[in-house]
C-alpha cells in the first residue's frame, strides 16, 4: 500500500521524494523515474539487516543494472568510520564505480551515514539511495542531506552535506526491528514533539499502545509526521546555520553519555537522557512549567526509554567528565555551548549563555 510521498527542495529547487510504503514494491519504478540511467550499483548494508532484506532488494533491481556490487559492514556504530568508509572505496574501484553509478543505504543509521559520506567523496561525488530499515533512520538520519563518520572518539566529526536523488522507506521493516532498537528511535520522535509540533507530541501520548505494537497504519503517520518535520526544517536551513540546529535538542549532553559509554548506550537511548537534561535547563530558564517538565519526563518513560544514567554501570560518567565531553561536541559557539532548549512545548530556541554550574545542575539531574 503506497501511504506518502514528501518531495523535498534544496536550494529552492526540488531535490529528492520520500517515499513511504509497505514493501519494497514499488522501488524498481522509483529508480526508473529517477533522470539518471546507472550501469552499477554498491549496495551497502550490515551484518543483520543483510540476512532479512539484501535478497528481497536485489530481486527488486533485478534489470535495471548491469552490476549489483554488495558490501556488507559489521553491525553497530563502531562500523562508522574511515576504515569502513576506506573498504567500500576499495571495492567500488576495483569494480570500476565511476560517477554515473549508483550508491544504495540498505540500513539504519550507520549505514546511511557512512553510505552518504562514501558517495559524497568517491571522485567528489556520485549518486545514492536512503533506504532506511530502522526507526531512528526513517524519522532522523535518512532525510536532509547529512553524512558522516565518527572520528577515533568523537561522533559525526568527519562529514559533508550530500543530498541524496530518493529516500525510499519501508515501514514494515520495522515489524522485524530488534525491541530495543524500536524504542530507541522513538528518542528521535519525541524529540519532534518537543521542539516543533504540540499536536503530534499529544498524538504520541495517547497513541502509546498502537506505536509500541507496531500498528502499520499508526507507523505510517507517525513516520510522516516525524520525516516531513524534519524536511520543511532542513528546507528552511539546509546547512544548519539558524533553525536546523533545533533538530540537536538532546543531542550535546547526548552525545557525551553516548561517547563516555564507549557506544554500548545506544543513540537514541542517550537522546533521551540528553532530553531529560535539556527539558530540566528549559524549567530552570522559566520557559517551561513544572508540570511540563514531569510529563516530558513521563512521556520518554511511557515508550521505554532511559530518562538517567546510573554512574554504577559507567563509573566513568561523572559530572565533570559529561561536562568535559560536551564541550568536545561539534555545537560549541567560541568558548559556549550552543545549547538548544524549548521556550514551550512545541517550540525550541537557541541559548548561549549557561554557565558550567547550571550544566552540571542538568547533568546531575539525569545521574541517577
Amino acid at each position: 500500500m503506497h501511504y506518502h510521498r514528501l518531495p523535498v527542495s534544496y536550494e529552492d529547487r526540488h531535490s529528492y521524494d520520500i517515499l513511504i510504503e509497505d514493501s519494497f514494491g514499488a522501488l524498481k519504478a522509483e529508480i526508473q523515474r529517477l533522470p539518471s540511467h546507472y550501469q552499477r550499483v554498491c549496495i551497502v548494508t550490515d551484518s543483520n539487516v543483510s540476512q532479512f532484506y539484501l535478497d528481497q532488494l536485489r530481486q527488486e533491481l533485478q534489470g535495471i543494472f548491469q552490476q549489483i556490487v554488495v558490501h556488507i559492514l559489521p553491525a553497530g556504530e563502531t562500523s562508522k568510520n574511515l576504515a569502513c568508509a576506506e573498504a567500500v572505496y576499495e571495492q567500488m574501484i576495483e569494480a570500476r564505480f565511476d560517477r554515473h553509478d549508483l550508491l544504495i543505504a540498505l540500513g539504519g543509521g550507520v549505514v546511511g551515514d557512512l553510505t552518504g559520506f562514501v558517495a559524497a567523496t568517491y571522485m567528489r561525488g556520485i549518486d545514492y539511495i536512503q533506504i532506511p530499515t530502522s526507526l531512528l533512520a526513517q524519522v532522523d538520519s535518512s532525510v536532509g542531506g547529512k553524512t558522516g563518520i565518527d572520528f577515533r572518539a568523537y561522533k559525526n566529526m568527519v562529514g559533508a552535506f550530500k543530498m541524496p536523488v530518493l529516500v525510499y522507506m519501508n515501514i514494515s521493516c520495522l515489524k522485524t526491528l530488534d525491541p530495543l532498537q524500536f524504542t530507541c528511535g522513538m528518542g528521535e520522535v519525541i524529540k519532534y514533539g518537543f521542539i516543533q509540533d504540540k499536536g503530534f507530541y499529544r498524538w504520541l501520548q495517547t497513541n502509546v499502545k498502537r506505536i509500541m505494537s507496531r500498528d502499520l497504519p499508526a507507523l505510517a503517520q507517525m513516520v510522516y509526521t516525524s520525516a516531513d518535520i524534519k524536511r520543511r526544517i532542513c528546507q528552511l536551513d539546509p546547512r544548519e546555520e539558524g533553525i536546523r540546529s533545533h533538530l540537536n535538542f538532546g543531542h550535546t549532553i547526548g552525545h557525551a553519555v553516548e561517547k563516555l559509554s564507549s557506544f554500548r548506550l545506544y543513540h537514541g537511548q542517550c537522546v533521551s537522557i540528553g532530553s531529560a537534561a535539556a527539558l530540566y535547563l528549559s524549567h530552570k530558564l522559566g520557559k517551561i512549567s513544572t508540570a511540563d517538565l514531569k510529563e516530558g519526563i513521563q512521556t520518554l518513560t511511557d515508550f521505554g526509554l532511559p530518562v538517567s544514567v546510573d554512574p554504577g554501570d559507567f563509573p566513568q560518567m561523572t559530572t565533570d567528565n559529561i561536562l568535559l565531553a560536551s564541550k568536545s561536541d561539534k555545537k560549541m559557539q567560541g568558548d559556549r555551548i550552543r545549547f538548544v532548549i524549548l521556550d514551550a512545548i512545541g517550540q525550541a530556541d537557541t541559548y548561549l549563555d549557561f554557565v558550567d554550574d547550571d550544566l552540571r545542575e542538568a547533568i546531575d539531574f539525569i545521574r541517577a
